[in-house]
């Protein structure tokens, strides 16, 4: 186990036992502020971050990460890339800090800002907000904890609400996704070193794609490296890993919640546009107006030339 995870181990616990002891609101800033402190530790000590929306496709990254890591030197096949774990076995391989961005600002008092991040190499994984919204519908309703759910003011208790109901929810769907991105699109001139990656693009050209990434960390991946990098993290692959659950030391974090039910599972569908499929021909008008008004063009989302940024 990893210095770094294992300080993130004592971390939990002591929130564990300050949300017992503590007025619910109390907590709250407690838990969120040690969090952000944490996570601007992890950041300072990293050689790279990658950053994303929850839902947006890191783990699918991450497991692409960690089998080119495994092959390039020699690594046991069933660890996972967590931040530092990995360096911990070689320490040419660097520290990645994988964050939703959730907690800094808590710590940092930068709301408004991706000042953190300016002079660190940043990779931004982005998926179209309509499609990520789906998936944390889904990871809310089967698999996000009481207190995850608390500490990141998702609905509680509400395990009748509709997927349109969730989606268009100011705290949790939507809105709250293209405030995310729009902030980071806002900042990317703040940011000395950056590299958006648009899920799409990852899904359409992976082996290119996840070439250009690897690059970015100043990494030289072959053709080889990359062709059994994609195989390897292939839906179907990462299924069947979750399923028999191949990672070890994630706890469960690639754990179906069920494993008889296909929507409780990490990798659920990986569709590209795939939240048409749950709602009315009226319901994706409102979202695809919604997506149109108010997010970045940026990122490219409605028919807008992306930044040359966004690959």
């Amino acid at each position: 186990m990893s210095t770094g995870h294992k300080i993130r181990v004592v971390l939990r616990q002591a929130t564990v036992i300050a949300s017992t002891i503590l007025p619910r609101e109390k907590s709250l800033r407690l838990e969120r502020y040690l969090r952000g402190r944490e996570d601007s530790r992890m950041l300072r000590e990293s050689d790279i971050a990658i950053v994303s929306y929850g839902k947006s496709g890191r783990t699918w990254l991450r497991v692409l990460l960690s089998r080119y890591y495994q092959q390039h030197y020699n690594l046991p096949p069933g660890r996972l890339l967590i931040h530092d774990n990995l360096r911990s076995l070689n320490s040419a391989v660097p520290f990645i800090f994988f964050t939703h961005d959730n907690y800094l600002e808590d710590y940092a008092g930068t709301q408004n800002s991706k000042a953190p991040y300016a002079d660190k190499p940043v990779i931004l994984l982005v998926r179209h907000p309509a499609d990520t919204a789906v998936s944390q519908f889904f990871q809310w309703k089967h698999r996000m904890r009481s207190r995850k759910k608390f500490i990141n003011d998702y609905p509680e208790g509400r395990k009748d609400l509709e997927p349109i109901d969730f989606v268009l929810d100011d705290k949790a769907g939507l809105p709250k996704i293209i405030r995310f991105m729009n902030l980071w699109a806002s900042e990317f001139d703040a940011i000395k070193d950056i590299r958006v990656v648009r899920y799409e693009t990852l899904r359409q050209n992976t082996a290119d794609t996840f070439g250009k990434i690897l690059r970015f960390m100043n990494e030289t991946p072959s053709a080889d490296e990359l062709a059994q990098c994609v195989e390897f993290a292939s839906v179907e692959n990462m299924r069947a890993m979750e399923k028999g659950t191949f990672f070890q030391d994630v706890g469960d974090r690639m754990k179906p919640g069920n494993v008889n039910n296909p929507d409780s599972y990490k990798v659920r569908r990986a569709k590209v546009g795939g939240y048409r499929d749950y709602f009315t021909e009226e319901q994706n008008a409102e979202i695809d107006r919604l997506i149109a008004t108010t997010l970045s063009p940026a990122f490219g989302y409605s028919g807008q030339s992306p930044d040359p940024r966004v690959l």
